[in-house]
């Protein structure tokens, strides 16, 4: 991006140019509007994050533990303070990114009100939310160069040459707050057409990165609850195409798509794949069917299907729903085939659901399939669905168990009672959740660690704290000891919520606009400045 200073010295050889008619317009305001707000269109920001993720992508693959990570965020104010915070506690934003999760839309952000996780939320939420993150994201860099300015301006007044340099310097070096958005299509919400559409308004919203799950549209089940039906790798890959087409069609070019495989827990399908000849991905599909082998025509009844499996013909068996049932077993082979598919059929990453945090269940799959795909990569869920604490526990149970070591002191089926907390077991499961991403980044080949949920879980966890002691004998302190107090000492940029809400970014403008007529928001009056 060009420099402020070069901008101020555009900006005024473009006003001298016009001969008096903009001697209203000061090129130094101008171009610190430019620099505030450095995106203009959605566009802009997709090329961007994009050219990141690619950049991440490699040096992870150079470089295990330079994996990446997100938090799900349902409301852009949360992923502007996710991301301010980042920038304030580790001076950078870098492999840092946001996810946003289909099921958060549902449960937050739908006209029906909460709904559950099975697309039945409207589609144009997703790009909304997308476009609204955005907004917030920005909105912080304006607010944050809005600080620099400010304080250039009172160097400039000062005559203090060496900071009002420093200052020039810190601008044209800011990093912005937009990041990567790894955005949830969930099945593409109807067939491949309907799937290209949507994923076009995502990636005008800003979306640099798709994840696309291989479950049916309208039978779509969150993946970890029961009931998720798959689709035959022909109708998945149509859908992988009809998004990278839409990356293309508006310019991405280095748009990433995560292909997610529900099929560890997905034990139907809807279909029957095509097949034309033995051992072809419409034959590998259907040998994972569950059935009868049919040993004479007298075995085949009205309505039957029969599919030659193996070489012999096969009964599919098929619910009363219509939907025809796996092997049990068969999952992880059915994963592995998915991952392998996808990544040799336009797929960038990886997303494979689990019913556990287990780096050795993931690796196992991983391991079998970079076999054939050397550089596969995952992105995955660290899931408040998981009971973490007692997953954790239960893992080193087993391992101690397998060791030899004595367990006789712990239930490993109450492995959750508080009287085990500050127990050896305890400790070392909470070291194995502390190294879990490490780990899994490590020996598992993921690449992206991301919790689906987390901000639902916070806005809920603190409202009942704070509705607790307000409502309660505390009374206001329990907003003063609870909330107020530690935004001031933890250093907290919402204390000044109307600094934050764009209040001094309008007093300015309004000194560009009216000059010394303009009536100002932030004067000695305001209590603001109490803080």
């Amino acid at each position: 991006m060009t420099g402020f200073k070069d901008q101020v010295k555009a900006l005024t050889e473009l006003r001298k140019a016009q001969g008096g008619k903009w001697d209203n317009i000061d090129p130094h305001d101008a171009a610190r509007m430019r620099v505030q707000n450095r995106f203009h269109t959605g566009l802009d920001i997709a090329r961007y994050t994009a050219a990141i993720m690619r950049e991440d992508m490699a040096a992870y693959d150079a470089d295990s533990s330079k994996y990446t990570q997100s938090l799900g965020c349902w409301h852009g104010f949360i992923g502007q303070q996710k991301m301010i915070a980042i920038k304030k506690h580790f001076g950078e934003t870098k492999r840092r990114y946001l996810y946003l999760s289909g099921w958060m839309i549902a449960a937050l952000r739908s006209e029906f009100g909460p709904l559950p996780d099975q697309s039945m939320h409207e589609k144009t939420s997703v790009p909304a939310l997308i476009e609204e993150l955005y907004t917030f994201l920005r909105q912080a860099d304006n607010w944050e160069l809005n600080h620099l300015f400010r304080d250039l301006d009172e160097a400039r007044k000062a005559g203090d040459s060496a900071k009002a340099d420093e200052l020039v310097k810190q601008i044209d070096n800011h990093q912005t707050h937009v990041v990567p958005i790894i955005a949830d299509i969930d099945a593409g919400f109807g067939n491949a057409e309907a799937t290209y559409l949507l994923a076009k308004k995502m990636i005008e919203a800003g979306a640099c990165a798709i994840q696309l799950e291989n479950q049916v549209s309208d039978e779509k089940q969150c993946g970890h609850q029961d009931g998720k039906v798959t689709v035959p790798h022909e109708d998945f890959i149509a859908k992988i195409n009809a998004v990278r087409y839409a990356f293309l069609e508006l310019g991405v070019d280095d748009g990433v798509i995560v292909a997610r495989t529900d099929s560890l827990g997905a034990g139907l399908t809807q279909k029957i794949a095509v097949t034309n000849q033995p051992g072809d991905l419409g034959d590998q599909y259907n040998s994972y069917l569950d059935g009868d082998v049919v040993e004479n025509a007298a075995d085949i009844n009205n309505g039957d299907v029969v599919i030659k499996q193996n070489g012999k013909l096969l009964k599919p068996k098929r619910l009363a729903s219509g939907l025809y049932q796996f092997k049990q077993g068969t999952g992880e082979d059915r994963v592995v085939l998915d991952c392998i598919t996808s990544l040799q059929n336009g797929a960038d990453l990886l997303w494979i659901e689990t019913e556990k945090p287990h780096v050795g269940q993931i690796a196992g799959m991983v391991n079998r399939i970079r076999e054939v795909c050397p550089d596969a990569k995952l992105v995955y869920n660290n899931s408040p669905s998981f009971n973490w604490t007692l997953n954790f526990r239960q893992q080193v149970f087993d391992a101690w168990q397998a060791e030899g070591k004595d367990v006789s002191a712990y239930d490993r089926d109450d492995l959750m009672n508080e009287k085990y907390d500050d127990t050896e077991l305890c400790d070392q499961a909470d070291q194995w959740t502390a190294d879990f991403q490490r780990d899994a980044a490590r020996e598992a080949g993921i690449f992206h660690h991301l919790i689906t949920l987390p901000t639902y879980h916070t806005a809920a966890l603190s409202t009942d704290n704070l509705a607790k002691g307000y409502f309660g004998d505390e009374g206001m302190l329990a907003y003063v000891a609870g909330v107020q107090r530690k935004e001031i000492r933890q250093g907290i940029a919402t204390v000044r919520h109307q600094d934050m809400a764009g209040s001094n970014i309008g007093d300015d403008h309004k000194e560009f606009f009216h000059g010394d007529a303009a009536l100002k928001a932030g004067g000695g009056d305001n209590t603001m400045n109490q803080f």
